[in-house]
């Protein structure tokens, strides 16, 4: 229950937060065009909050904070007298008009160069992309990538940490091969790699980039000491504690093969196994009803509901990235600038075919995203916000006539006709851009109770 507040909270913070932006950037812009705001709502639904200033726009704050609008004075919406015509959007030039509808994105994407900016400047320890095992017969060894190198660039671009692996990889998606260079850990020498990626199998939603080419990041010794555990569930239960190092399960001596342990457990769903402890200095075996969970396959398999400790990452795999005022900016520019291109990139290739409609994902995924990420800290929460606040932006200018993209389609029509596109062509539009809409927020919150 707890997680659940925690991630609907950071998900209404989140969401608001960026639909303010969004919003502002519409609101500002349309006052300097010299329109006449009428209401700035955050949410649709009851009011909750509600306030005026002295021009008379109200500012309202709603129940549903699922969106937000800023309402104009318009002659084809509302009856203008002659004295606030001057002041109607409708009444201004195109170029004001395409200045206000585009500001909403340029908004968002401001802000996540300040998000960024920010996230520069505090910095954060990450760690480098060092591999710690490579799958055999993967596309990754055929292509003669090696355990303990380090990838220091996918596809020409530098890669400091195990994020920009992942970022430059799906990026790659739909190419027939793919660049990469890694180094060994105690020598400059630079080795190439061509990787062989027309078949390459790759479900975002269920997988790692990494992880589909057959490269297994190194990670810290796993100790069989539990390290946590899930309240009320089995191995809670049954009596299991953090600290106990678990030495054997069903009689079989795990020798410190943590793997060894999970591997049992998974096959033995609503089982009971003997699970023998050492506890302070004492040996015991404990009897435990294995509970269940389904996963990614749709298939119940076995869950205890603990974890094990972790060895300290060593510093030699740790890279501090933090930059000074100055540094920061262009950082942040640059950020964002990927993150654009990388978006845009995406949904070319979800028109090609070359990424399936099942890995778009909706509030739900993003409420779990916003969540985890406000869950770690404030640096990661900021990269989510950033992440996020692009998407919006680049949402919105898709060109379907609900959205601000659809209206920046019209005025560009009417920038080469000479006169507007007709309210009869305006209308079917919004119907077609209402329903495509509609079509893709099923897809994707289907696609997210798939993967509860």
């Amino acid at each position: 229950m707890f997680e659940f507040l925690w991630n609907l909270a950071s998900f209404i913070v989140a969401l608001g937060l960026l639909i303010t932006v969004h919003e502002y950037g519409h609101f500002w812009v349309a006052r300097k065009c010299g329109v006449k705001v009428q209401k700035f709502s955050i949410g649709f639904g009851k009011t909750l909050l509600r306030r005026h200033d002295k021009y008379g726009t109200e500012y309202v704050i709603a129940a549903i904070p699922l969106g937000g609008y800023v309402k104009m004075l318009d002659s084809r919406v509302d009856e203008v007298s002659d004295a606030d015509k001057p002041y109607a959007f409708d009444g201004k030039s195109v170029y004001q008009r395409i200045a206000i509808v585009s500001a909403g994105p340029i908004a968002n994407f401001l802000f996540a160069i300040v998000a960024f900016y920010l996230m520069f400047l505090i910095g954060m320890t990450s760690v480098k992309p060092v591999i710690g095992d490579v799958e055999q017969n993967s596309i990754a060894a055929q292509a003669g990538i090696s355990t303990a190198s380090e990838i220091v660039a996918v596809g020409g671009d530098k890669t400091v940490d195990w994020q920009a692996v992942n970022m430059a990889l799906v990026s790659h998606i739909g190419d027939p091969q793919i660049t990469i260079q890694t180094k060994q850990a105690d020598s400059s020498y630079v080795k190439t790699h061509q990787l062989d990626t027309r078949n390459w199998q790759f479900e975002p939603s269920k997988v790692s980039a990494m992880d589909s080419l057959g490269i297994i990041p190194f990670r810290p010794e796993i100790k069989p000491i539990i390290g946590r555990l899930v309240a009320e569930q089995a191995a809670d239960k049954a009596g299991i504690q953090v600290g106990d190092e678990i030495i054997a399960v069903d009689g079989q001596k795990l020798d410190g093969n943590w793997q060894k342990f999970v591997d049992t457990i998974v096959q033995n769903p609503n089982r009971r196994v003997a699970v023998t402890i050492n506890r302070q200095g004492v040996e015991q075996t404990i009897q435990v009803l294995v509970g269940t969970q389904t996963n990614d396959n749709g298939l119940s398999v076995g869950y205890l509901g603990l974890s094990p400790t972790l060895s300290p990452w060593p510093d030699s795999h740790k890279v501090d990235i933090s930059y000074g005022p100055l540094e920061a900016l262009p950082k942040a520019l640059s950020s964002t600038w990927n993150l654009i291109t990388l978006s845009f990139d995406m949904i070319g290739k979800l028109l090609t075919g070359h990424v399936s409609v099942d890995n778009l994902s909706g509030p739900i995924a993003i409420a779990q995203g916003a969540g985890s990420s406000a869950g770690i800290g404030l640096v990661y929460f900021l990269s989510f916000l950033a992440l996020i606040s692009i998407n919006l932006g680049i949402i919105n200018l898709l060109p379907l006539p609900i959205l601000d993209g659809g209206h920046l389609l019209y005025y560009a029509v009417e920038l080469v006709t000479g006169k507007p596109v007709s309210e009869k062509v305006q209308e079917i539009g919004f119907k077609i851009g209402a329903l495509v809409l509609l079509t893709l927020m099923c897809i994707a919150i289907v696609n997210d109770l798939a993967r509860l």
